[in-house]
């Protein structure tokens, strides 16, 4: 939910026929807290999707759009097992076919691209990331090895397709939008297309949050094996520190029964619970390899500084010394000397959130809205054929 201390109305929406397009919508996480924001750039357009569960956005403002799922609806458990769903997803994605409208708006970090935008549509793809385990051997193979045997052989030639039809939806979009530098380089490597960047739009509360600090640390979102809650979970363990772990997901899940006493695995829980741990907590424990990751500046938005690996995203919109502290290896005793420091060290709640008003919902549907612009004028001016997408990632499965 948003914060009500956002403003969003200081941004017209855009005078265009459009239709927005998503990868999944079965709850809200980052990239639907992204969704929402780019739907008030397009307030009356219907809402395309390859999986939909509407219990899990109940809470949501996409709630109230036309939905159109793809036809995974019928697959029984789809809104569950969509990961399994790899060998029907091209398929889902390109038997979509999108009505003729002025724009295609389209939010994916899977084949949401691949879904038939009509010839005169301008289509501009926010990227969270291209699919990970097609284009990034360390994941394919992780993803991979953690098949049965038998099994493999249709991963193999399912993220061949996978990846064969995502390249060629490349070359229809007319612009690409990057949620950090980090996945714009990305996005270079994978579809050989330049990409603008625009910040994600994070809820910053109208002040500073300056509540006292309590003895324990947090961890918050969609637990899977590169956001390395092991890592998290060991550190607290040697420190002998207090951990809450809200969110769920396959590593909350295998965690759990190991978990020592001093960590607290609470499952996902509504807005207001994660803020107000926010709002309490002494730190923000962010070990994995983000794209971006919004819930760092969530957390130093409201007073909590973050821990946060040095890669990726977070180098972007942590700074250390100002928002947290960096560590530069992916194991528990850096985690856990990376919490030393920070318990040694002075933060600014006003420094704070002055850092995070750069990640605004405003600032960014304003940059989205010039993009947006552009793009459609440039689309009715002169179309143009898209530019060719290098080879290196046509064929086969990566190798390392």
């Amino acid at each position: 939910m948003r914060d009500e201390t956002t403003t969003f109305g200081s941004v017209e929406p855009l005078p265009v026929s459009a239709v927005l397009a998503h990868h999944w919508l079965v709850r809200i996480r980052g990239g639907e807290k992204v969704l929402e924001s780019l739907a008030d750039l397009v307030p009356h357009a219907p809402l395309y999707t390859l999986v939909h569960d509407s219990s899990g956005i109940a809470d949501s403002p996409l709630a109230g759009r036309k939905i159109h799922p793809s036809f995974l609806r019928h697959v029984p458990g789809a809104t569950r097992h969509y990961p399994r769903l790899l060998p029907l997803l091209p398929l889902a994605a390109r038997r979509m076919h999108l009505p003729e409208v002025d724009l295609v708006l389209c939010s994916d970090a899977a084949i949401a691209k691949a879904m038939r935008p009509a010839e005169r549509s301008a289509v501009v793809v926010y990227c969270h990331s291209p699919m990970r385990y097609a284009y990034e051997p360390e994941f394919y193979h992780a993803y991979r090895e953690g098949l049965p045997r038998l099994a493999r052989p249709v991963f193999d030639a399912s993220v061949a397709w996978a990846r064969s039809v995502d390249v060629r939806a490349a070359r229809r979009v007319d612009r690409f939008v990057a949620n950090s530098h980090y996945v714009a380089a990305r996005i270079q490597k994978a579809y050989g297309r330049e990409a603008a960047v625009v910040y994600p739009p994070v809820e910053v509360p109208a002040q500073p949050t300056r509540s006292e600090r309590q003895d324990f640390y947090l961890s918050v979102g969609f637990h899977t094996a590169y956001k390395r809650l092991d890592l998290a979970i060991e550190a607290c363990r040697a420190l002998g520190r207090r951990l809450v772990v809200i969110g769920g997901g396959p590593e909350a899940e295998r965690l759990r029964p190991k978990a020592p006493a001093n960590v607290e695995i609470l499952g996902w829980q509504p807005d207001d619970v994660i803020q107000s741990h926010l709002e309490r907590a002494r730190g923000l424990l962010f070990p994995g390899e983000e794209d971006f990751g919004i819930v760092p500046v969530e957390a130093f938005a409201r007073g909590c500084p973050v821990v946060a690996y040095g890669v990726g995203g977070a180098t972007e919109s942590v700074k250390p010394g100002v928002c947290g502290i960096w560590f530069d290896r992916q194991t528990s005793d850096a985690v856990a000397a990376a919490m030393e420091s920070l318990e040694r060290t002075s933060f600014d709640p006003e420094r704070m959130h002055e850092e995070a008003l750069r990640f605004g919902p405003t600032r960014f549907l304003r940059e989205m809205r010039a993009l947006v612009e552009t793009a459609i004028q440039e689309k009715r001016r002169l179309p143009t054929a898209p530019p060719r997408v290098p080879k290196a990632f046509g064929g086969a499965a990566p190798k390392r």
